[in-house]
């Protein structure tokens, strides 16, 4: 079965075409810069490569670019986009309503534009992606959704609730939701599969990228996640803030800031990029940081602790684990990012080595230390396989 998955973005569009069960991957892609003066277009597929430099003016026409280039005479995987037997979706928000993934209707999709508010940067280009695919595949073939949110479900009311007043969450729904859930969910079932706990392990699962997440997963289960509402809390990250005193918002506000500029403060302009005034990139700041930069320094060092406190926290509430999995393109690729995460966790019994941590880089593998009694595993996330998989199974 040939199944097209999508990850639709505010300006992007990444793609994978899967062969399933197998999970053979026959195209992936990605077209960018939808909206802007010139966008681009590429693809890889049985190790040919198209790319086009080309407006794209939104969802629509990038949707139709994809159908163009995975049915390419020379060098697209299929002779016509009905080979394309369903189509899998990320959706990044779908609060309460859904624990797993579904087949997608009408009742479906304007649950997900109920969520806007909640996911204003996601889940509208999501909902396009998905009523785009439709159009495109004719409308005759099904359509699944793969919630970010559905994999944190399991987190307890003492973890996802905050400490306002009831109601807030009885009518408003008001809570902790978590996300990255998809990429959360692959490493800790591949990491419990590696470990041979065929009930689940007991994990610290570290999604690193731009935007970043903690999960504590208890037998394969998420019990508690450090995103919350949105993804602005938890650890600093690339752009975005991460956990700080809501009173700050109160005092910019009287301090002469509209709701507006303090939004795009916590979202865009703070993290790793307002710390260290270069860049929201580790690459850069490590860079910039051995060249004697200290803000740049002080970034690094800020990340690493918050992640790190993290941890900590986490083999709390799980009251120890399995193994610390670090995921996303930090996690999986700045080997020096994770020993300066690691480092001072030696009396808790996660013992970094040296060798194997300078060598994993994008690989899965051990990076602990061989007589350490919680081990650090790197574990490269495969979000497309997990929804291509929901999929398929959804289908069958």
């Amino acid at each position: 079965m040939k199944i097209l998955v999508f990850n639709c973005g505010s300006s992007s569009i990444k793609y994978q075409l899967f062969e399933m069960p197998q999970g053979e991957v026959l195209a992936k892609g990605i077209v960018e810069r939808i909206g802007e003066e010139q966008g681009e277009a590429t693809q890889k597929a049985g190790g040919e490569e198209i790319v086009l430099e080309t407006t794209i003016p939104d969802h629509k026409a990038g949707l139709a670019i994809i159908g163009k280039m995975i049915t390419d005479e020379d060098k697209g995987p299929l002779d016509s986009i009905s080979e394309i037997q369903a189509c899998g979706h990320r959706v990044v928000h779908g609060g309460e309503a859904f624990t797993d993934s579904m087949v997608i209707d009408d009742e479906l999709e304007k649950v997900i534009e109920e969520y806007f508010d909640l996911a204003p940067l996601h889940n509208p280009p999501n909902l396009a992606g998905i009523q785009e695919a439709k159009k495109l595949m004719g409308g005759k073939i099904p359509q699944i959704a793969c919630f970010d949110t559905s994999f944190h479900q399991t987190i307890p009311e003492t973890a996802f609730l905050y400490g306002l007043p009831y109601e807030m969450y009885s009518k408003l729904k008001v809570r902790r939701y978590g996300f990255h859930g998809t990429s959360h969910r692959y490493v800790a079932d591949r990491a419990s599969e590696l470990l041979g706990e065929k009930e689940g392990a007991d994990l610290i699962t570290c999604h690193l990228g731009n935007g970043c997440s903690i999960t504590a997963v208890k037998k394969g289960k998420s019990v508690d996640t450090s995103m919350g509402l949105t993804p602005l809390e938890g650890v600093v990250m690339g752009t975005r803030t991460g956990d700080m005193d809501p009173a700050i918002i109160f005092f910019l506000k009287r301090k002469g800031y509209s709701i507006e500029e303090i939004d795009k403060i916590c979202n865009k302009q703070s993290g790793l990029l307002g710390i260290s005034g270069i860049s929201n990139d580790v690459r850069d700041l490590e860079e910039k940081a051995a060249a004697g930069e200290k803000q740049a320094q002080l970034a690094l060092d800020i990340f690493a602790y918050r992640i790190r406190k993290y941890i900590g926290t986490y083999l709390a509430v799980l009251n120890g684990a399995d193994a610390v999995v670090f995921t996303g393109g930090i996690g999986e690729n700045a080997s020096i990012m994770r020993k300066r995460i690691i480092s001072g966790l030696e009396n808790l019994g996660i013992i970094l080595d040296t060798k194997k941590n300078k060598e994993m880089i994008g690989e899965e593998g051990t990076i602990s230390t061989d007589d350490t009694s919680i081990k650090v595993m790197v574990i490269p996330t495969d979000e497309e396989k997990i929804i291509a998989s929901d999929t398929y199974n959804l289908v069958q």
